[in-house]
């Protein structure tokens, strides 16, 4: 129903302020699940905004005395939505006495309101609003009003104004500065109360408060009350209640973000804490990842806080070991050893493995070799000789993980870095930790290379070659795959003494039959002309055949990565052996190409960029003659780039 449809009387019924009861059925019908009787209803209520004096006073009546719950959230919704949500407020073109007279009643509400769902609704309503207009001057009485609840209110109120408190510190915070005496002593109240959601009102709105305020020795006032903010989770921990510390843990997450040097006068009791939940295996997951990240975070702001972490006694061990320890949370899972896709290779790995991973990462980075490595040399050697698969596993995992960060401590002995990976990747007995191996050795390569690769090719190349030879495909997969950052690294002069037997190798694994194994193969060959360049001649004329007859043969959706990566093979080795070499080649190749190109290809079809790649390097293999295939490959090409056609082809004398 257009608004202008809506019969005058209806509305006049809605705003008739002597009676609720046309206003309380709009109410319901706005969330009705009739459409048409819904369009009606938001067509009335749209219309009634043209009085918006009227409406928001029926707001605030059904709000505050409507007898049904729903009845009163939803006008505290569509009253807040009204007056500071649309994108046309209304406050603004309300009269002033009617202005203060929600403001009162808003403020009478949390005083009064028993539905805590609506208490919170109300108490985003007095945020939002403050926001606006606190600054000049247009709410004085709230500031008089938070301070009484939070002196004298019931524990319900308390919770409310702190809440508010907290929302509005990054907008008045400054103009609380005159108050800090006296925010700082409620708040050391609060936080010693009995009732746990004011404990979490007082530690979100004491966290707000350090956030929102600019001068350092203001925030430094509150650092007293950290001891009882602190309490807040130990007391939430003490009696089960992981939802709470969950959220108060969220809060210490936040506060480290913005000032980390905030808890330095309590650093080791805070850290002690957060490293004692962290490693509690009882607690639930979450609440040990938040006070882990709590203290990544920490470790992360040596901007802003430096050599504070690395300087706690015993703290850097303790993290690392607990970190390893979350990378046993994973299972020998039979979906793992069956994968038909490199992205399924998690299968098995819990949440905390996850975490123990990423978060490995980021302390190495942020503390460096000389921190980091002495943990790992006390940790890891000790791990690999474990009967336990998972706890093998876990120490080749952290390995791969540090490698970052402490790349400039590990390029001191390359060869000792890298000799647990080698040692466990053809020996171990579970494939798992062979795979770890493989992946350390891959991830070393990357972080450690060239110089990794021009000391220790003679290890890790005959290595790898075994673990191509693996009984686990995906062994075999990803040793081809850690091919690919070898090579991407490694002096071509290195590279030569195997090349026989590395071609040997890969062609075997094309022929293999397990297409993630043929896929990892193929982008192995890639690399490895890319690496050789003219050197790759030799292996021509036995690789091309190999790759047209996967062009020919990989069809459906099932091998559309296989299809994908045979392109950005021949590319490559085109461009390795040059125009002479390839041109014999050549015509078939791009008609192929272009057969392939002329059927289409879905929208998540990775052919479409490796294919645009690949035209790309055949271009500059094949020069001018290229020109002829131009009306074929441009259309796509600029189709993908969302462009106009819009090109000037000039003579090649024109500059």
């Amino acid at each position: 129903m257009a608004s202008g449809s809506v019969p005058a009387e209806q509305v006049v019924a809605v705003l008739n302020m002597n009676s609720l009861t046309a206003f309380e059925q709009l109410l319901g019908g706005l969330t009705s699940g009739d459409n048409a009787q819904r369009d009606t209803y938001e067509a009335i209520f749209n219309e009634s905004k043209k009085q918006p004096d009227m409406l928001c006073l029926q707001l605030i009546r059904a709000m505050r005395t409507s007898a049904a719950t729903e009845t009163r959230e939803m006008a505290s919704i569509l009253l807040r939505r009204v007056i500071t949500k649309d994108e046309v407020s209304l406050w603004a073109n309300l009269q002033p006495q009617t202005q203060q007279g929600i403001k009162a009643e808003l403020l009478k509400s949390l005083q009064e309101e028993q539905a805590k769902s609506i208490t919170r609704k109300v108490c985003d309503t007095v945020c939002e609003l403050a926001a606006g207009i606190f600054d000049d001057g247009m709410w004085p009485e709230l500031l008089p009003f938070l301070f009484q609840c939070v002196t004298n209110g019931t524990d319900i109120l308390k919770e409310s104004a702190l809440n508010i408190f907290a929302q509005l510190a990054e907008y008045i915070g400054e103009s609380l500065v005159p108050h800090l005496a006296m925010l700082h002593g409620i708040m050391g109240q609060c936080l010693q109360s009995g009732d746990m959601s004011v404990k979490l009102a007082a530690l979100r709105a004491s966290c707000c408060f350090v956030g929102a305020l600019e001068n350092p020795a203001d925030r430094a006032k509150f650092q007293d009350l950290l001891p009882a903010m602190l309490q807040t989770l130990g007391g939430a921990l003490q009696g089960n209640d992981e939802s709470s510390a969950q959220e108060a843990l969220g809060m210490f997450v936040e506060l480290a973000e913005n000032d980390p040097r905030f808890v330095r006068k309590h650093l080791s009791h805070v850290v002690d804490a957060m490293l004692t939940v962290a490693e509690h295996n009882d607690l639930e997951d979450g609440t040990r990842h938040l006070a882990t990240e709590f203290l990544v975070t920490l470790t992360e702001a040596r901007d802003r806080a430096p050599g504070m972490m690395r300087k706690l006694p015993n703290f850097v061990p303790r993290l690392f070991n607990c970190l390893v320890s979350f990378l046993l949370d994973i299972e020998d899972d039979e979906e793992w050893h069956t994968a038909e896709k490199e992205e399924d290779g998690d299968v098995g790995e819990g949440e905390r493995y996850a975490v123990g991973q990423e978060c490995l990462d980021r302390v190495a980075i942020a503390l460096g070799a000389n921190s980091v490595l002495p943990c790992a040399a006390a940790t890891i050697p000790q791990l690999l000789n474990d009967p336990d698969w998972r706890k093998r596993h876990a120490a080749l995992a952290a390995l791969s993980q540090i490698a970052e960060g402490c790349h400039k401590g590990m390029m001191k002995d390359v060869a000792g870095a890298v000799s647990p990976c080698l040692q466990a990747a053809t020996s171990d007995p579970h494939p798992r930790v062979r795979w770890a191996a493989v992946n350390g050795i891959g991830q070393l390569c990357t972080d450690l290379g060239p110089k990794l690769q021009e000391k220790d090719h003679a290890r890790i190349l005959p290595v790898l070659l075994q673990a191509m030879q693996d009984k686990s495909h995906r062994v075999q997969s990803h040793a081809a795959a850690a091919m690919v950052n070898f090579t991407e690294s490694c002096p071509p002069e290195h590279m030569a003494p195997y090349m026989d037997a590395l071609m040997t190798q890969l062609l075997q694994l094309l022929q293999g039959g397990h297409r993630m194994v043929q896929e990892s193969a193929l982008t192995a060959l890639a690399s490895t002309a890319d690496n050789a360049q003219s050197a790759f001649a030799k292996y021509y004329s036995t690789v091309l055949p190999y790759l047209k007859q996967i062009l020919i043969n990989a069809g459906g959706k099932d091998h559309r990565m296989l299809r994908a990566k045979a392109v950005e093979c021949i590319s490559l080795v085109g461009m390795a052996v040059g125009k002479e070499q390839f041109a014999a080649d050549a015509k078939e190749v791009m008609d192929m190409l272009m057969q392939l190109q002329a059927g289409g290809f879905e929208d998540d079809d990775a052919t479409t960029s490796y294919m645009q790649q690949a035209w790309t390097r055949l271009c500059k293999c094949l020069g001018q003659d290229f020109i002829p295939y131009l009306q074929v490959v441009m259309p796509p090409l600029l189709k993908s780039a969302q462009v106009k056609p819009d090109v000037q082809v000039s003579g090649l004398d024109d500059d």
